[in-house]
């Protein structure tokens, strides 16, 4: 006879396009497939499966048993459609990397975010230049790509890059006060 599944074991009920951690791909998650939550930061959920961790957007928690929230920006364009500004650090401050239960922004990661107009009013592109904790974190790809689906979300916004760099070099001190205080660190 079976155990009864835990609270964070679940079931999928459907397929789902998932994030693979940390390399960043998607992947397919079949219908069936058992899966446990690790995680819930930003909307998100970092699930395990017998093949390995993904990150599972919001837009697909009924298919694990859990009421779908939408992330819903409020903010509206200026005159000349260009995308709120504030509108795209509020959607990076949804991102998270699966590791760290603190945002991007106030892990201090994000070091810049440009919005650029395209040629032939083809919109706005979001330029993002962010680093991780360390050179060799494998989370890059996966937390860049939920950083470009969030700020896809801003209206105005039809372009983002995000772009990992490596100077300066990140350091505690470059936590938030509201990181730090989430960490322990203060």
């Amino acid at each position: 006879m079976s155990s009864p599944m835990k609270a964070r074991d679940r079931t999928l009920a459907r397929d789902v396009i998932a994030t693979q951690i940390p390399s960043g791909d998607q992947h397919t998650l079949s219908a069936g497939s058992k899966v446990f939550i690790h995680q819930v930061l930003g909307g998100s959920y970092t699930i395990q499966t017998d093949v390995g961790l993904y990150k599972l957007a919001s837009r697909d928690a009924d298919a694990i048993g859990e009421e779908i929230v939408v992330d819903e920006v409020t903010a509206t364009t200026a005159a000349d459609g260009s995308p709120d500004p504030e509108a795209v650090w509020d959607q990076l401050k949804k991102v998270f990397d699966p590791e760290i239960p603190v945002n991007i922004v106030d892990l201090g990661l994000v070091y810049s975010m440009d919005v650029l107009q395209l040629d032939d009013d083809q919109g706005y592109k979001v330029e993002i230049a962010m680093t991780l904790t360390a050179p060799g974190c494998g989370m890059g790809p996966a937390i860049a790509e939920d950083a470009k689906s969030k700020v896809l979300l801003v209206p105005g916004v039809s372009q983002t890059e995000v772009n990992l760099v490596w100077e300066p070099a990140w350091t505690q001190s470059m936590i938030s006060e509201e990181g730090k205080m989430v960490l322990g660190l203060i």
